[in-house]
């Protein structure tokens, strides 16, 4: 969604893209969740703890993207993508079966500690949060790919609203350009997670490595292109 504003309107001010782009991606993540959620139904006590920190993390986050170097951020993302998709693509068995998860103990701990780490950079920068999110999800929990994605969903919206009522504040939106993007974004979102629960892990899993090699591609050209 980022590169799209930012390639389409190259005149807009970085920070009001990066509000903009967040905007329309709120409400297709909700589309998203929503569906994923009655399929899944996830834990909302849980959910919640993890979106408050997700937001409040997202928040402080949007706030230090003025200061925080692009240059210092992007190499960092790309090792950390490189990371994860080795990873999944060499345990084949990462995220599948349909192990509901174990939910307990130091899992919730270092599910907060990610949430908010995870949340955090989607303030400064975003490109890969919903992708990390379910990363970390099935590597805590030891769950399957389908449950992690109702939940990253969930979650994503926090990460999403937190990052956007900063830059809000600051001034910092096309209202225009969002809601039109925001209308298309609910619309594609609910027609995606219905393809996701019909084709199940493997389809996420394939999806995941997709992701990871554009992201890779998109993000180096960025840097050294």
């Amino acid at each position: 969604m980022l590169p799209l504003v930012m390639a389409a309107f190259p005149a807009m001010v970085p920070a009001t893209a990066l509000s903009t782009s967040k905007f329309a991606s709120f409400w297709g993540t909700l589309s998203a969740a929503t569906t994923l959620s009655i399929k899944v139904k996830p834990s909302w006590k849980e959910l919640g703890v993890l979106s408050l920190i997700a937001l409040i993390a997202a928040g402080f986050g949007a706030a230090a993207a003025a200061a925080m170097s692009e240059a210092i951020m992007r190499p960092l993302i790309i090792a950390l993508l490189l990371v994860v998709g080795v990873y999944v693509a060499f345990k084949k068995d990462f995220g599948a079966g349909d192990s509901p998860g174990v939910h307990s103990g130091w899992r919730e701990i270092a599910a907060l500690a990610a949430t908010a780490a995870i949340a955090f950079y989607d303030g400064i920068f975003g490109p890969g949060t919903g992708m990390f999110l379910i990363i970390a999800f099935t590597a805590i929990f030891s769950q399957n790919f389908i449950r992690s994605a109702a939940m990253a969903k969930v979650v994503n919206c926090a990460t999403n609203l937190g990052g956007l009522l900063v830059f809000i504040a600051g001034g910092y939106m096309a209202w225009k350009v969002g809601v039109v993007l925001a209308l298309g974004n609910a619309v594609g979102s609910m027609l995606g997670a219905r393809t996701v629960l019909g084709g199940g892990t493997k389809l996420v899993r394939y999806a995941l490595l997709t992701l990871v090699v554009v992201l890779c591609v998109y993000l180096s050209w960025q840097q050294w292109g």
